[in-house]
């Protein structure tokens, strides 16, 4: 396990993240704590760092295939954090825990707050206090100090882009002003570029995630079934989207529907092959029907005359 400690005075946040994990309850897509002393806090493990450390290990930039899985998770733990009354406040790709089996999980709870929970208004004399990391934050936070589910899911979007490309979302320089660049963020009618090199569907993914007004924003259950992230998923399948290669047909498999005997003419060995659910064919079952179509091919599975060794 993971043990994370802070200083006395700075107990409120591993407090408040011990509360929110407490209500939230376990998932799949959400770091689990397994419990606090004193001024420590013990969660489960991440093997894998973060993904901001695991696209630094690929070369800055990860493909749209992994982006897909990594955002699919993400946005099944937000969708439960959300749906139990809070938000996260700070979601960025360090805050987004790899583990063994590649899965992903949200990690962080410090800054987060309940739903509809208002921020306290700052006197003249009081810093304005800022929720979460600049380069992530809504147009509504820095203007108006709103900081609700919409508000994640515009980082989000912040953090795909940075899974993409490497790089930050905004064009932001090191040693730039940051009053000057929240500024940009609030005021200015503009949004974080979107690659031109990307997926028409994922385009149109981040365009939904950066809409600057936060009630036309989609929520994390609306984007989870976009059609970039429900095409390939396992059960949920879309038929309109065409295979790109043979592999993007995991869940069919070869059965044996007729045999050239039965249909009274020769015929290729292969052509008594059909696709079907693997539902109905167990492993056993489908090595046992190709053994059958090497009964009735003139040729031998043994033959490795014609055969090319990758490996």
């Amino acid at each position: 396990m993971a043990v994370k400690s802070c200083e006395a005075m700075d107990s409120d946040l591993l407090k408040n993240e011990k509360r929110v994990l407490d209500q939230i309850g376990n998932s799949p897509h959400i770091v689990r704590c397994r419990g606090q002393n004193l001024h420590n806090l013990f969660l489960e493990y991440a093997s894998g760092g973060s993904l901001a450390d695991h696209v630094k290990k690929s070369g800055g930039r990860l493909p749209e295939s992994a982006v897909r899985s990594y955002t699919r998770s993400i946005l099944k733990g937000l969708n439960q954090i959300h749906g139990k009354g809070f938000v996260h406040c700070d979601i960025k790709l360090q805050n987004l825990l790899v583990f063994e089996n590649g899965g992903v999980k949200i990690a962080d709870f410090g800054l987060a707050k309940r739903t509809g929970e208002a921020e306290e208004k700052q006197g003249r004399d009081k810093k304005v206090e800022i929720r979460g990391t600049p380069l992530f934050m809504a147009p509504e936070s820095v203007n108006e100090n709103v900081y609700e589910p919409p508000c994640d899911i515009w980082a989000l979007g912040c953090a795909v882009v940075e899974m993409l490309t490497g790089k930050p979302a905004w064009n932001y320089k090191p040693g730039t002003n940051i009053y000057s660049f929240l500024i940009r963020i609030g005021a200015a009618d503009e949004s974080p570029a979107i690659p031109e090199e990307l997926s028409a569907e994922l385009k149109e993914f981040l365009s939904n995630c950066f809409v600057r007004d936060p009630a036309a924003r989609w929520t994390a259950a609306m984007l989870l079934e976009h059609p970039f992230l429900s095409a390939d998923e396992t059960g949920n399948e879309n038929d309109a989207v065409s295979p790109r290669c043979p592999f993007d047909f995991p869940e069919w498999v070869s059965s044996v529907q007729s045999s050239p005997a039965e249909s009274g003419s020769e015929s290729n060995p292969f052509d008594s092959l059909s696709f079907s659910s693997c539902s109905t064919t167990s492993p056993a079952e489908r090595i046992r029907q190709l053994a059958s179509v090497e009964q009735q091919a003139p040729f031998s599975w043994g033959d490795s005359g014609s055969w090319l060794v990758v490996r």
